[in-house]
């Protein structure tokens, strides 16, 4: 029994030096490939440093964009309701003859200033939407800029191996 398990324990400890890989060959790294990869990186940090600083001002101008449109449309809706509210008080001060043509005056003004208020609400949002898109729009470019860099440098890096 003894003399089993030692060859047991004799073959799994044989194994286990064949089943080991060989260690890879390592080439050391010439002058123009340290440098090549030195220049990439920098391109590579500068890259990305780029498409952040473009990020966070598409951010920052859509951002704007949209609270000046809020602000636009809320704007609006003040003057809307002021405008409402007067009509409102000109038909109550009307004399009782003339209240039906002061009720269908302010009907018509309360029409053309909802019509009012929302071509400013459409107008407002159409300006913030265009931001929104040439925001989209600058954020793809550096992120495409910013693949060509990292892309180039592994080539620079892969034909500086080579020579």
């Amino acid at each position: 029994m003894n003399k089993l398990i030692a060859a047991l324990i004799a073959g799994l400890f044989a194994t286990s030096v064949f089943a080991q890989a060989p260690a890879p060959v390592v080439t050391p790294a010439t002058p123009a490939v340290v440098k090549a990869e030195a220049k990439a990186t920098s391109a590579n940090t500068k890259a990305i440093s780029a498409e952040i600083k473009a990020d966070v001002k598409a951010d920052a101008s859509v951002d704007k964009a949209v609270t000046k449109a809020e602000t636009k449309k809320a704007k609006a809706h003040a003057t809307s309701a002021k405008t409402k509210a007067e009509a409102k008080h000109d038909v109550a001060s009307a004399a009782p003859a003339d209240k039906t043509k002061a009720e269908a005056k302010a009907d018509m003004t309360t029409a053309k200033v909802d019509l009012k208020t929302e071509k400013t609400s459409i107008k407002a949002d159409e300006k913030a939407d265009k931001v929104k898109v040439e925001a989209g729009a600058d954020k793809m470019k550096a992120k495409a800029e910013t693949t060509a860099i990292k892309a180039e440098g592994k080539a620079e890096v892969k034909a500086a191996t080579v020579k």
